[in-house]
Protein backbone atom coordinates (compact mmCIF):
# COMPACT_ATOMS: atom_id res chain seq x y z
CA UNK A 1 0.00 0.00 0.00
CA UNK A 2 1.45 3.42 -0.87
CA UNK A 3 2.54 5.70 1.97
CA UNK A 4 0.24 8.58 2.79
CA UNK A 5 1.92 11.96 2.36
CA UNK A 6 0.68 15.05 4.20
CA UNK A 7 2.34 18.03 2.59
CA UNK A 8 2.75 21.41 4.28
CA UNK A 9 4.34 23.09 7.28
CA UNK A 10 3.93 21.69 10.80
CA UNK A 11 3.07 25.13 12.19
CA UNK A 12 -0.16 25.23 10.15
CA UNK A 13 -3.30 24.50 12.15
CA UNK A 14 -4.84 22.76 9.16
CA UNK A 15 -1.76 20.60 8.53
CA UNK A 16 -1.82 19.60 12.18
CA UNK A 17 -5.48 18.58 11.97
CA UNK A 18 -4.67 16.26 9.07
CA UNK A 19 -1.76 14.81 11.01
CA UNK A 20 -4.01 14.33 14.06
CA UNK A 21 -6.52 12.55 11.84
CA UNK A 22 -3.87 10.17 10.52
CA UNK A 23 -2.55 9.46 14.02
CA UNK A 24 -6.00 8.73 15.38
CA UNK A 25 -6.65 6.32 12.50
CA UNK A 26 -3.32 4.60 13.06
CA UNK A 27 -2.33 5.52 9.50
CA UNK A 28 1.40 5.72 8.84
CA UNK A 29 2.28 8.88 6.94
CA UNK A 30 5.16 11.06 5.86
CA UNK A 31 5.05 14.76 6.67
CA UNK A 32 6.57 16.41 3.61
CA UNK A 33 7.53 19.93 4.66
CA UNK A 34 6.65 22.45 1.98
CA UNK A 35 5.76 26.12 2.24
CA UNK A 36 2.42 27.37 0.93
CA UNK A 37 2.57 28.26 -2.76
CA UNK A 38 5.68 26.17 -3.32
CA UNK A 39 5.81 24.32 -6.66
CA UNK A 40 5.10 21.04 -4.87
CA UNK A 41 1.98 22.45 -3.26
CA UNK A 42 0.81 24.25 -6.40
CA UNK A 43 1.12 21.01 -8.35
CA UNK A 44 -1.82 19.72 -6.28
CA UNK A 45 -3.69 22.82 -5.10
CA UNK A 46 -4.48 25.64 -7.52
CA UNK A 47 -4.76 27.92 -4.48
CA UNK A 48 -1.36 27.08 -3.04
CA UNK A 49 -2.69 26.43 0.46
CA UNK A 50 -1.57 23.69 2.83
CA UNK A 51 -2.12 20.92 3.54
CA UNK A 52 -2.23 18.96 0.35
CA UNK A 53 -2.19 15.18 0.30
CA UNK A 54 -0.88 12.38 -1.86
CA UNK A 55 -1.74 8.72 -1.41
CA UNK A 56 -0.68 6.71 -4.40
CA UNK A 57 -2.69 8.06 -7.32
CA UNK A 58 -4.97 10.10 -5.06
CA UNK A 59 -4.07 13.77 -4.70
CA UNK A 60 -6.26 16.15 -2.70
CA UNK A 61 -6.33 19.72 -1.43
CA UNK A 62 -8.61 21.33 1.20
CA UNK A 63 -8.21 19.91 4.68
CA UNK A 64 -11.82 18.76 5.11
CA UNK A 65 -11.59 16.65 1.96
CA UNK A 66 -8.20 15.30 3.04
CA UNK A 67 -9.42 14.40 6.51
CA UNK A 68 -12.60 12.77 5.24
CA UNK A 69 -10.51 10.67 2.85
CA UNK A 70 -8.15 9.58 5.63
CA UNK A 71 -11.09 8.67 7.87
CA UNK A 72 -12.67 6.53 5.17
CA UNK A 73 -9.54 5.04 3.61
CA UNK A 74 -7.91 3.70 6.77
CA UNK A 75 -8.93 1.36 9.55
CA UNK A 76 -9.43 2.63 13.06
CA UNK A 77 -12.25 4.35 14.92
CA UNK A 78 -14.51 6.45 12.73
CA UNK A 79 -13.94 10.18 13.15
CA UNK A 80 -17.09 11.03 11.19
CA UNK A 81 -20.09 9.04 12.43
CA UNK A 82 -22.00 6.83 10.02
CA UNK A 83 -25.42 8.02 11.13
CA UNK A 84 -26.75 11.10 9.30
CA UNK A 85 -27.38 13.22 12.40
CA UNK A 86 -23.97 12.49 13.90
CA UNK A 87 -22.21 13.18 10.61
CA UNK A 88 -24.14 16.43 10.25
CA UNK A 89 -23.13 17.59 13.73
CA UNK A 90 -19.48 17.01 12.86
CA UNK A 91 -19.91 18.86 9.57
CA UNK A 92 -21.66 21.71 11.39
CA UNK A 93 -18.80 22.21 13.84
CA UNK A 94 -16.03 21.79 11.28
CA UNK A 95 -17.76 24.34 9.05
CA UNK A 96 -18.25 26.75 11.98
CA UNK A 97 -14.59 26.46 12.94
CA UNK A 98 -13.41 26.94 9.36
CA UNK A 99 -15.72 29.80 8.40
CA UNK A 100 -16.26 31.68 11.67
CA UNK A 101 -13.65 30.79 14.30
CA UNK A 102 -10.50 30.39 12.22
CA UNK A 103 -10.97 33.77 10.47
CA UNK A 104 -11.32 35.54 13.82
CA UNK A 105 -9.10 33.53 16.13
CA UNK A 106 -6.27 32.77 13.73
CA UNK A 107 -6.35 35.15 10.75
CA UNK A 108 -7.30 38.31 12.67
CA UNK A 109 -6.23 37.83 16.28
CA UNK A 110 -3.24 35.45 16.30
CA UNK A 111 -1.82 36.76 13.04
CA UNK A 112 -1.76 40.25 14.59
CA UNK A 113 0.91 38.87 16.92
CA UNK A 114 2.64 36.54 14.48
CA UNK A 115 2.84 39.08 11.66
CA UNK A 116 2.80 42.47 13.44
CA UNK A 117 1.82 45.44 11.32
CA UNK A 118 1.91 48.20 13.90
CA UNK A 119 4.43 50.99 14.25
CA UNK A 120 8.05 49.89 14.73
CA UNK A 121 7.11 46.32 13.87
CA UNK A 122 4.93 45.90 16.96
CA UNK A 123 1.50 44.25 17.01
CA UNK A 124 -1.33 46.53 15.98
CA UNK A 125 -3.02 47.15 19.32
CA UNK A 126 -6.19 48.56 17.75
CA UNK A 127 -6.58 45.50 15.52
CA UNK A 128 -6.13 43.17 18.48
CA UNK A 129 -8.55 45.08 20.68
CA UNK A 130 -11.17 45.02 17.93
CA UNK A 131 -11.11 41.20 18.02
CA UNK A 132 -11.67 40.81 21.74
CA UNK A 133 -15.49 41.13 21.99
CA UNK A 134 -16.00 38.51 19.26
CA UNK A 135 -13.29 36.37 20.84
CA UNK A 136 -15.27 36.42 24.09
CA UNK A 137 -18.38 35.35 22.23
CA UNK A 138 -16.75 32.45 20.40
CA UNK A 139 -14.83 31.14 23.41
CA UNK A 140 -18.06 31.35 25.38
CA UNK A 141 -19.85 29.34 22.69
CA UNK A 142 -17.21 26.63 22.87
CA UNK A 143 -17.26 26.59 26.65
CA UNK A 144 -21.02 26.06 26.59
CA UNK A 145 -20.67 23.27 24.03
CA UNK A 146 -18.40 21.33 26.40
CA UNK A 147 -20.53 21.94 29.49
CA UNK A 148 -22.43 18.67 29.07
CA UNK A 149 -20.15 16.67 26.80
CA UNK A 150 -16.54 15.55 26.77
CA UNK A 151 -16.42 16.06 23.00
CA UNK A 152 -17.55 18.74 20.60
CA UNK A 153 -19.95 16.80 18.38
CA UNK A 154 -21.33 13.93 20.41
CA UNK A 155 -20.11 11.37 22.91
CA UNK A 156 -16.92 10.32 21.11
CA UNK A 157 -13.87 11.89 19.53
CA UNK A 158 -14.55 13.22 16.03
CA UNK A 159 -12.97 15.34 13.37
CA UNK A 160 -14.60 18.36 15.02
CA UNK A 161 -12.34 17.99 18.06
CA UNK A 162 -9.28 17.47 15.90
CA UNK A 163 -10.06 20.62 13.92
CA UNK A 164 -10.28 22.68 17.10
CA UNK A 165 -7.20 21.38 18.95
CA UNK A 166 -4.55 23.27 16.91
CA UNK A 167 -6.40 26.58 17.27
CA UNK A 168 -6.81 26.33 21.04
CA UNK A 169 -3.15 25.31 21.32
CA UNK A 170 -2.16 28.67 19.86
CA UNK A 171 -4.84 30.64 21.72
CA UNK A 172 -3.43 29.41 25.02
CA UNK A 173 -0.09 30.98 24.15
CA UNK A 174 -1.32 34.50 23.36
CA UNK A 175 -1.92 37.10 26.09
CA UNK A 176 -5.63 37.90 25.99
CA UNK A 177 -6.86 34.63 24.54
CA UNK A 178 -4.73 32.64 26.99
CA UNK A 179 -6.56 34.29 29.87
CA UNK A 180 -9.92 33.81 28.20
CA UNK A 181 -9.33 30.09 27.56
CA UNK A 182 -8.08 29.62 31.13
CA UNK A 183 -11.30 31.22 32.37
CA UNK A 184 -13.48 28.92 30.25
CA UNK A 185 -13.43 25.89 32.56
CA UNK A 186 -15.21 23.44 30.26
CA UNK A 187 -13.11 24.35 27.23
CA UNK A 188 -9.93 24.19 29.32
CA UNK A 189 -10.87 20.79 30.74
CA UNK A 190 -11.50 19.49 27.20
CA UNK A 191 -8.11 20.72 26.02
CA UNK A 192 -6.40 19.15 29.03
CA UNK A 193 -8.03 15.82 28.17
CA UNK A 194 -7.05 16.14 24.53
CA UNK A 195 -3.48 16.98 25.54
CA UNK A 196 -3.16 13.51 27.06
CA UNK A 197 -3.74 11.83 23.68
CA UNK A 198 -0.74 10.38 21.86
CA UNK A 199 -1.83 12.06 18.63
CA UNK A 200 -1.77 15.52 20.20
CA UNK A 201 1.64 15.04 21.79
CA UNK A 202 3.08 13.63 18.57
CA UNK A 203 2.04 16.65 16.49
CA UNK A 204 2.97 19.61 18.67
CA UNK A 205 4.31 22.22 16.23
CA UNK A 206 7.86 23.50 16.63
CA UNK A 207 8.25 26.77 18.49
CA UNK A 208 8.36 29.84 16.29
Amino acid sequence: MPTLQIIGIPQSTYVRTSRLTAHEKGAAYDLVVEMPHSPAVLSISPFGKVPVMRHGDVELYESKAINTYIDRAFDGPALIPADPAGAARVEQWVSAINTEMDPLMVRRYLFAYLFPKGEDGKPDRAAIDACLPDLDTQIGLLDTAFANSDYLAGDALTLADLTLVPIVHYLKGAPESGEKVAGAKHLSAWFDRMSERDSVNATVPPAA
